[in-house]
């Protein structure tokens, strides 16, 4: 056959190319595909077995059912290179609350010390109580005045603000005391507000929790640590077991390594757990904390967090710390005999300690209860109780008057149930879902508290108790805000479906502190998210126990479990909600 002939029968080939070169041109174009096939299935491949059937039909389950793990691989976008802590995008609406919220409680930032000694010393620094205005005697109603005065560890005054400081005013002898508020001048100098509440002696405390310079060190560790405080889960099938780390902030250092992905299907909580190397993901037997990580600070750092120091430590007065207040001057008996009493006060707290009780300063008398009367108030009512160990404390105390049903949990984890047939009772404990710091948790029992306020009818004989705030100190606090956020939309669904549900919210309290739990878990941290829960909730049908101020007029050492005084209080601020005293006619 001839060219011109070969040319006709194969129109679409170039002319003059020998039929060898372009069958190798082919062959290979398909040598190239066959191995991209082959690279693509390979990767399919590995993917699927990390899929068990289990997690395959939860992708087709409805949004509030319960759902194994979903095994991935390195970071899920859009999180950064450095931790999974920033999750799905927030909505216009949610990026703008964001930002209210975090420019609510912006803290002055000190410039970086050279040593310790430019650093806040509170042996150094004193506080003096301001003259009354005109000399006049100090009545129930006026307000103190006290101007603190913070200087270095060489008796130099400071120049600039950001100390974290707390003070009560109190009186041991009438069983008395009230949280003061402290305002921060920018200079080193600040002033601390007490309404004068009763009539009697009353001295003033002043404590630097943390210097300006620790409370920095905090600052970056929240927002560039989150992963200091460490969880772990055990996997286990067979005779096989595995432990890996598990956080919602988990940083790739190693960004092959795959993960269990335990994100909450309906709220969207993330969690996550380093994959066993040879277990599947849906094998997740427990959870339970794994503990800090070290050598989070410097050398330096590290001398701005000494106990008897830098921490907690009283501010002496360079004066008298102690004042007489006289009765106020009043015409009206009736005004005399009320629990508050009204006055021209700057500084509103939420209540005050007198003869041992607590007394709201909203002017609702706070009912004192004994085991009959809390056993009429509960009657006919189920109190559902969420949180953390500090909500678990509420349990306790009212399982003394109520039976509890041995649910034969971990008796640090619950759940726990009360259970009185005769009257009609049902009290609940279930702590939140991760972050949860506490001993061994079934992986079965972690739910989180959304969901579970979904599942409630609600109504007039509902209370619903929340405690959520201990577990959540070490990271940032969007992730806080994120888990309230899903709280407040189950709350607002139940109570649309449930009028006259009472909702009750916990704040935090102040607890002891030494370098470890200041870095982890310091008071300053409590702070803060409690200024994001009061300003979530507000506008919401909720009552506040300010734990926080309750455990700071307190006479009593500060501890994440505050005493049996304290917590009785507490029960009868709630039960006073739960049942009203009746009005006289």
């Amino acid at each position: 056959m001839t060219e011109e002939h070969k040319a006709a029968a194969n129109p679409g080939q170039p002319k003059g190319v020998p039929v060898y070169q372009r069958l190798s041109r082919c062959a290979l174009i398909f040598l190239l595909l066959a191995l991209s096939g082959i690279i693509f299935l390979r990767r399919n491949i590995i993917t699927l077995e990390n899929l068990s059937y289990h997690t395959a039909s939860m992708l087709f389950q409805p949004q509030n059912s319960s759902h194994p793990a979903i095994a991935q691989k390195g970071p899920l976008p859009p999180y950064n290179n450095h931790t999974i802590c920033s999750h799905l995008e927030p909505t216009p609406d949610e990026a703008l609350e964001d930002r209210a919220l975090l420019d609510a409680i912006v803290w002055p930032k000190p410039p970086a010390p050279t040593s310790l000694n430019q650093t806040s010393d509170p042996v150094h620094s004193l506080f003096a109580i301001l003259p009354s205005k005109g000399g006049r005697e100090r009545r129930v109603g006026d307000q103190l005045e006290a101007l603190v005065q913070m200087q270095d560890f060489l008796g130099r005054p400071k120049h600039y603000g950001g100390d974290f400081l707390v003070a009560r005013l109190y009186s041991p002898e009438l069983g008395a005391g009230v949280a003061g508020t402290v305002v921060d001048h920018l200079n080193g100098s600040y002033s601390a507000l007490f309404p004068l509440l009763w009539e009697g002696p009353a001295q003033v405390t002043i404590t630097m929790v943390h210097s300006s310079e620790a409370v920095a060190v905090l600052q970056r560790l929240r927002e560039q640590r989150p992963d200091r405080f460490f969880f772990q889960s055990l996997f286990r099938s067979g005779e096989r077991s595995e432990t890996t780390v598990c956080n919602m902030c988990l940083p790739h250092n190693r960004p092959q390594e795959p993960l269990c992905n335990y994100t909450d299907l309906h709220t969207g909580e993330p969690w996550y757990c380093l994959k066993p190397k040879r277990l599947s993901c849906d094998t997740r037997i427990n959870h339970f904390k794994g503990g800090y990580k070290k050598d989070l600070v410097t050398n330096k750092e590290a001398l701005l967090f000494q106990s008897r120091v830098n921490i907690k430590v009283v501010i002496h007065a360079s004066g008298p710390d102690r004042i007489d207040v006289l009765p106020r001057k009043i015409d009206n008996p009736e005004l005399e005999n009320r629990s508050i009493k009204p006055g021209p006060v700057k500084y509103n707290p939420s209540g005050y300690y007198y003869k041992g009780s607590w007394r709201s300063f909203d002017g609702t008398p706070v009912r004192q209860f004994d085991a009959k009367s809390i056993t009429q108030c509960l009657t006919g009512k189920m109190i559902n109780m969420y949180g953390d160990s500090t909500m678990r404390q509420w349990f306790e105390y009212l399982r003394a008057f109520v039976p509890e049903f041995n649910l034969r949990s971990p008796a640090q984890v619950g759940p726990f149930m009360a259970v009185d047939c005769k009257h009609n009772i049902l009290l609940k404990y279930r702590c939140h879902g991760p972050p949860l710091g506490f001993s061994t948790v079934s992986a079965s029992e972690l739910r989180y508290v959304a969901n579970e306020l979904d599942r409630l009818p609600g109504g007039p004989n509902t209370v619903v108790a929340l405690s959520l705030w201990a577990h959540f100190s070490p990271f940032p606090v969007e992730v806080y805000i994120r888990r309230m956020r899903h709280i407040r939309r189950a709350l607002e669904r139940l109570l649309a479906r449930g009028p006259g549900t009472l909702v009750v919210i916990r704040l935090a309290n102040l607890r002891a502190l030494d370098k470890e739990m200041s870095l982890n878990h310091s008071d300053w941290f409590s702070l803060q998210l409690n200024r994001v829960l009061r300003n979530m909730f507000m506008g919401l049908a909720v009552v506040f126990v300010d734990a926080w101020e309750m455990t700071l007029a307190h006479n009593s050492a500060h501890n994440i479990h505050p005493p049996p005084d304290i917590i009785k209080n507490m029960i009868s601020l709630i039960l006073t909600q739960v049942c009203p005293a009746k009005k006289k006619s």
